[in-house]
């Protein structure tokens, strides 16, 4: 996770005006922040910060008529909103998306196999059924699924939030991904499962050099995998900085609330368990 002079992602006074039934509503509000090769950039606020929204507006996948972006987004150094149509060079073919919640995010009528062979035909690097095949298996094998063959032959509904989110893992990684933007990728997970898919990015990202955007609600989870954190509220960045800066020394109230929010472990009460149990 170190930052390299050139940026994969550079975003200028990026904004995002959404279309509603009382009127405009700026949800992203002039942000700005770059993200270097084999960094982690994360933001993170409450529901509703406008995080995601901004992470979907980057990649412009906002209901077209129903969003209207501003600013500056140059991937690889090209300005994707001055000339919209670039966005298609990148997205699946270097730039992927990790989708929020893995029990949604995949077709329940296709199999595991196909939909991981249609990204690595979108992708474009691979052609051939049989070369298809072995770069899928391949591919769950990187993400440590086990039984393999056995596996790209189910639907997601077979499967379990896990292992759901380790097949939309592999199916990003199909693009063979610069950036990857990882959108609440641990929310719909257990505590255990959460442990293990990012340790599973991090491996990724070691492995590869990839360069990710996190977008999470939990400031453990930053903390964990962030060179740098942007505290987003109201859709504005009211806080940025290096990770251990913003966990350790947070400036700004609403980021102390969110630390806050965070459970912790309180002292062991040995005399006060007993005496329950007693009783």
């Amino acid at each position: 996770m170190k930052e390299q002079d050139t940026a994969v992602l550079e975003v200028s006074n990026f904004s995002v005006e959404l279309m509603t039934d009382n009127g405009i509503f700026k949800a992203v509000n002039n942000v700005s922040f770059r993200i270097g090769h084999g960094e982690t950039v994360t933001i993170i606020g409450e529901s509703g910060s406008g995080k995601s929204t901004t992470a979907m507006g980057l990649l412009q996948l906002l209901p077209q008529g129903l969003a209207a972006l501003s600013g500056q987004v140059k991937i690889k150094g090209e300005d994707v909103l001055a000339n919209p149509k670039a966005i298609t060079k990148f997205r699946g073919r270097g730039l992927a998306l990790i989708p929020q919640d893995p029990m949604t995010a995949l077709n329940p009528v296709a199999t595991i196999g196909s939909q991981l062979r249609e990204a690595i035909k979108v992708a474009g690097r691979i052609t051939g059924k049989q070369q298809m095949q072995s770069k899928a298996v391949e591919l769950l094998e990187q993400v440590r699924i086990p039984r393999v063959e056995e596996q790209l032959k189910k639907f997601p509904h077979q499967l379990s939030g896990g292992m759901l989110q380790r097949v939309l893992i592999a199916i990003a990684l199909a693009s063979e991904p610069e950036l990857l933007v990882a959108d609440e990728p641990t929310s719909a997970l257990d505590v255990t499962v959460q442990a293990g898919i990012l340790d599973l990015l991090l491996e990724l990202q070691q492995t590869r050099g990839i360069s990710v955007l996190m977008i999470t609600h939990d400031i453990g989870v930053a903390r964990l995998v962030s060179d740098t954190i942007h505290v987003m509220k109201s859709g504005k960045f009211i806080e940025s900085g290096p990770a251990a800066q913003i966990v350790d020394a947070p400036a700004e109230e609403y980021t102390r609330a969110l630390l806050s929010a965070v459970p912790r472990l309180g002292e062991w009460d040995e005399t006060s368990m007993v005496a329950k149990g007693a009783s």
